[in-house]
């Protein structure tokens, strides 16, 4: 049970209805980290529903960007984000396998995937302070300067979902992972 009372979503007014009625019709449902954040902070969901949609029309593919927000959650111990990434993960093409090996923080059969697993792992466990080793593999691995700046949105992101569903112990409403 979710620490922070959530008001049913039916009866949000103002910003917060507006927000859900988006999120219906863009997924059909209201997931309950986004009812939690709306309830208590319309402006906070709305401003990461907006990063998450800058990050969508950027330079990383839906793959990296799920890949990235998977491994962050997972480095985190969100079962909250870990459950909806994995379920994002596949919808954007991601084989089971694959996001159970990025949960599992092992390495993948793809080369740049991993090259972004790892990178994206240093970032996480050292608070972001990336050698000059960290940053030449991954643009060996042929990532550019601009999908580094949104390698860091999908940290950011994931880190905000993350940290909120903690807090709340938001109960998860995705299929569960191993």
């Amino acid at each position: 049970m979710s620490r922070i009372h959530t008001p049913p979503v039916e009866s949000a007014t103002g910003a917060a209805a507006e927000i859900y009625a988006q999120i219906k019709k863009a997924s059909g449902s209201v997931p309950n980290t986004f009812a939690s954040i709306g309830a208590h902070g319309p402006a906070a969901l709305k401003a990461i529903l907006q990063a998450d949609g800058v990050l969508a029309s950027g330079s990383l593919s839906k793959q990296d960007q799920q890949t990235i927000k998977l491994l962050v959650s997972a480095e985190a111990g969100c079962d909250y984000c870990v459950a909806a990434y994995t379920m994002l993960g596949e919808l954007s093409g991601l084989k089971p396998d694959v996001l159970r090996q990025i949960r599992k923080k092992e390495l993948t059969d793809d080369d740049k995937r991993n090259a972004l697993i790892h990178f994206v792992r240093d970032l996480v466990t050292t608070s972001g302070i990336s050698s000059q080793a960290e940053f030449d593999a991954i643009k060996e691995a042929g990532y550019t300067d601009e999908q580094l700046v949104d390698i860091s949105l999908a940290i950011t992101v994931a880190s905000f979902t993350n940290v909120f569903n903690r807090i709340n112990d938001t109960a998860v409403d995705f299929p569960s992972v191993d």
